[in-house]
């Protein structure tokens, strides 16, 4: 992304819970100009705290790391997952028709693209790195999914939606708005649908996290 004259590329990682962000922080160890950041819990939190880091220093990348439901048969337990496309798969509206996005409604978009070229080029380093990786949707949702029939749904409204999680579309909104470029990471924890605590793989998913983050650097070079 930069060449050796040029200044070095300014990234800000936001995490939604602390045991995140210590992942990120042990995978890129001693590097430099990538600051790790908390963005809390939900879209709403992410925005207004991705916006403060944003207003209090120069950033070339912002993204939006972490753990994830990943949908069955597209990003199992234990992959991970880059966005193409960050996505607030319930922002929008019930009608008697069925959902109506508000892309649909007309109040702007619930689809924000990630930055294309390094969203590539960080899942290809993360695949030469021997790791499971998907590229595709990540969905932001208000309300995790614990049902077969809610993840059905979103599968369906989202085509090729590979993971969901509750703060990448309000870091990458934030992005927007200052005019810098975002990607979404998600290490898959656990298969989007019934809540089954006993299935989940937090701790191996932080691994990825950590393993995942620690590419990084070479793919911004």
């Amino acid at each position: 992304m930069n060449h050796p004259e040029a200044s070095p590329v300014r990234v800000l990682v936001m995490t939604a819970v602390q045991a995140e962000k210590d992942a990120v922080v042990r995978g890129l160890g001693s590097t430099r100009h990538i600051d790790v950041a908390l963005a809390g819990v939900g879209a709403a939190a992410a925005a207004a705290n991705t916006m403060a880091a944003l207003c209090s220093g120069s950033y070339d990348l912002v993204i939006s790391a972490g753990i994830g439901g990943g949908f069955t048969g597209r990003a199992e337990v234990g992959s991970l997952v880059v966005a193409n496309e960050i996505i607030a798969a319930d922002l929008g509206a019930e009608t008697p028709e069925g959902y109506c996005s508000v892309d649909e409604l007309g109040f702007g978009s619930a689809r924000v693209p990630a930055e294309s070229g390094l969203s590539r080029r960080w899942t290809e380093a993360l695949r030469e790195a021997g790791l499971q990786v998907e590229s595709g949707p990540i969905l932001t949702v208000t309300t995790v999914t614990g049902t077969a029939e809610t993840a059905a749904r979103l599968a369906a409204r989202v085509p090729g939606a590979r993971s969901e999680a509750m703060e990448g579309y309000g870091v990458a909104i934030a992005a927007q708005l200052r005019g810098v470029p975002c990607l979404e990471l998600r290490a898959i924890s656990n298969a989007v649908g019934p809540r089954d605590k006993s299935a989940w793989r937090i701790q191996d998913a932080l691994t990825v996290l950590e393993a995942a983050s620690a590419i990084l650097p070479e793919v911004l070079n």
